[in-house]
Parts: structure tokens; sequence; C-alpha cells
């Protein structure tokens, strides 16, 4: 493998995913994953970590002015709350008796979701 080319880590969380932001100014927030960057290894959370930017007017910002829009978050920084125990937990995958894997809680041993 050349050094150009970087391997890309499997990650345990995923879009649509509940989480919780264990570091920074909205530590202890909960939002849903709209966007996972596997390259960056970072995920954008709705509504949480907002950044203002200042846009000329475009066609998509007709006014332009300034906007306010989710950032992203290293992905460390970021738990599954699992539904069953209600908390940020870790995960992990096992893998069922017909062979399909699924990821569950590490606190409850809850199946967080299959695939």
């Amino acid at each position: 493998m050349s050094e150009q080319q970087s391997i890309v880590p499997k990650f345990r969380i995923r879009k649509g995913d509940m989480v919780m932001i264990t570091t920074g100014k909205d530590k202890g927030k909960t939002g849903k994953v709209l966007e996972v960057d596997r390259s960056k290894q970072r995920v954008f959370v709705e509504k949480l970590n907002i950044i203002k930017r200042h846009m000329k007017p475009n066609q998509e910002h007709r006014q332009g002015g300034i906007i306010e829009k989710e950032a992203s978050l290293h992905l460390s920084n970021v738990r599954i709350v699992c539904k069953s125990c209600g908390k940020s937990a870790r995960t992990g995958i096992r893998q069922m008796e017909d062979g399909e894997k699924m990821r569950y809680c590490k606190k409850c041993n809850e199946i967080i979701d299959r695939g």
C-alpha cells in the first residue's frame, strides 16, 4: 500500500443514530447524526455545534448575511445513546446464529440495531 492511501476505519456510528456529545461547548447534549464523513472521521449532529458563516448572496441564499449551520465533530467526541438504558454507552458487535451482525449496548446488553 502506498503512503498516499490511508486506511479508512470502520465506524460504530451511523447516519440516523442518536448520539451524545462528550466534550466541548455542547457537552451532554444529544442529537441525531445527519452525516458521517469517513475519510475525515467526523460527524454532523442535528442542531448541535452551530457555527455562523457570513455568506454573499447566491442561488441558495438569495438574501446573504449571517447563516447558522452545523459544523462537524470528531468521531471520538460523540457516543451512541442506548434506547433502553437512556445513557451514552459503548457499543459492541455480535454475530447472530444466522450469521447476521448486530450492534449492542455494553452496559445493558440490549440490541441497538441489526446490520
